[in-house]
């Protein structure tokens, strides 16, 4: 008989708001949180109700300006950036050095909020907020020769994410492109993270930083934050029907730009042995429920390889952890290791149930379907933005799960005979962020790897984003605009010598301005 489970001590929702309003009392009020712009935060927008995909608990929803309110505030940024770019570098740097020791001191309720607002497991939250904070100390020890004969833009960086990495891609960027001299203006994800970026934007604010922080629908607010001539760079990180629209827009204004968009990451099997060591890292490929970027949803396999991939693949997916990312058997027990908690909200589960269904109904063969009575829920837990862990073989090509991301905890696989059909069907989605091929051969891969439309390929092992020593960028559809990592995340958001072209994903008659 299954134990019965508890809450963790001290991890409840209104614990966690009550830290909030202890540690930042600017910020936020008993039911709600302010919008910051023009160096004050407001308390205007109108805020909507929200749960927790953790279990439906009501959490505070973020305050939705209109697209006059954003303009103010867009407006105002550029005043401070005219200030901020002219500050000197040390002034700068340990404005931001000081920011990352309040983010630090503060790690626990950072990560704390992330589980409860967007649903990550305790170690995957920490390990977004260790990310953030690392990443820009990274910048902060090494940016004098990244910034060596390169000024700031001449307005602030307009930034549009997702809502899955609120620190280690958002606030890891607003801090760098503060640090290279710009202000940085951001809007919250509407599905969620806004107490936790507000939290991480007060701490920045104290100290100094130019910071804005708005919310409110794409849509309404688009034409500030992407449009309006103000706006030195805007930086996008979503899906690619947004993502169209935003490219188009800058592309129309001849505006400095890096959109990341999605793709499907695949992973191809042919020629291949080595079964132990794929099923050692098939856990991993679906930390917090494939909801990342980087994430491999599909795996392309050589038809005669099926039966052994399959020997290696289904005992390591039926390991997978899920459940309520902080209930516990004793209330003081330490955090539950989980792979993943719950997908984004109720409607993303239904819509991947959904999807699921409608394509078994079309002939795709369920190979592996988790069982929700195995895992981990309080009493009486509200379970409906939960997805149990599926496998599909061969999905028809009129499924969605055929040819675009699921962003979600669904495997699809597809079965190939020859070369020609492993690279096409690794290409289904006209460019990815990664990929990855096993295969035995070195050879085989140096041949097989340069047609594979990702940016990154990896043999035999995943590949990842990277904010560092490496590149990163994507190719088709995946990216447009500049390519960061290292010191071309600095100059993506800077000006270098007359007639610089930055490497990326752009027409090439196009030198950026």
């Amino acid at each position: 008989m299954a134990p019965t489970l508890t809450l963790k001590t001290g991890t409840s929702w209104p614990d966690a708001w009550r830290r909030c309003l202890a540690v930042a009392p600017e910020a936020f009020r008993d039911d709600r949180v302010l919008n910051l712009w023009n160096g004050a935060w407001q308390e205007d927008g109108r805020v909507l109700p929200a749960v927790s995909p953790v279990d439906g608990t009501p959490i505070i929803g973020p305050p939705r300006l209109d697209g006059t309110t954003a303009h103010r505030a867009v407006c105002a940024a550029l005043d401070r950036h005219r200030a901020w770019r002219h500050l000197p570098l040390e002034e700068r740097r340990a404005r931001i050095a000081a920011t990352l020791d309040a983010l630090t001191e503060h790690r626990g309720l950072l990560a704390l909020l992330l589980v409860w607002e967007i649903g990550k497991p305790w170690r995957l939250a920490q390990a977004d907020v260790d990310r953030a904070i690392d990443g820009v100390r990274w910048y902060v020890d090494g940016i004098e020769p990244m910034l060596a004969g390169r000024t700031p833009l001449d307005g602030p960086v307009s930034n549009i994410a997702s809502w899955n990495y609120p620190m280690s891609v958002l606030v890891h960027a607003l801090l760098v492109q503060a640090l290279a001299g710009n202000a940085v203006i951001a809007k919250t994800p509407t599905d969620g993270g806004v107490a936790c970026l507000t939290l991480a934007c007060a701490l920045a604010a104290r100290e100094g930083v130019p910071v804005t922080l708005v919310s409110g629908s794409g849509g309404e607010l688009s034409e500030a934050l992407v449009r309006a001539p103000e706006i030195g760079c805007v930086s996008f990180v979503g899906g690619r029907d947004t993502g169209v629209a935003v490219a188009t827009a800058v592309a129309d204004l001849g505006k400095r730009h890096v959109l990341e968009q999605e793709g499907l990451n695949t992973w191809g099997i042919w020629n291949y042995s080595d079964w132990d060591t794929l099923t050692a890292v098939i856990p991993g490929l679906f930390d917090y429920g494939k909801q990342r970027c980087t994430a491999y949803p599909r795996f392309v396999v050589q038809r005669h390889l099926f039966d052994a991939f399959l020997a290696a693949y289904l005992p390591a997916v039926r390991t997978l952890r899920v459940g309520h990312p902080l209930a516990v058997e004793q209330r003081d027990d330490p955090y539950p290791e989980l792979d993943f908690g719950p997908v984004i909200n109720a409607a993303k589960a239904k819509e991947l149930q959904d999807q699921v269904a409608e394509a078994i109904e079309r002939g795709a063969v369920p190979l592996h379907r988790g069982r929700p009575d195995e895992a981990r829920f309080l009493p009486g837990q509200d379970t409906s933005a939960y997805v149990q862990p599926v496998t599909l073989l061969n999905p028809p090509s009129s499924s969605p799960l055929h040819h675009a991301e699921p962003f979600g905890p669904v495997d699809t696989i597809v079965l190939v005979d020859t070369e020609a059909e492993l690279l096409a069907a690794m290409n289904a989605s006209n460019g990815a962020l990664v990929a990855t091929l096993s295969t035995d051969a070195r050879a085989t891969y140096d041949r097989l790897a340069p047609h594979i439309r990702a940016f990154k390929v990896g043999h035999g092992a995943p590949r990842s984003r990277g904010d560092r020593d490496e590149l990163f960028g994507g190719l088709g559809a995946s990216w447009r605009g500049a390519f960061v990592g290292g010191d071309l995340l600095v100059r993506a958001v800077t000006r270098g010598p007359q007639g610089e072209r930055l490497p990326g994903n752009f027409p090439e008659y196009q030198l950026l301005p």
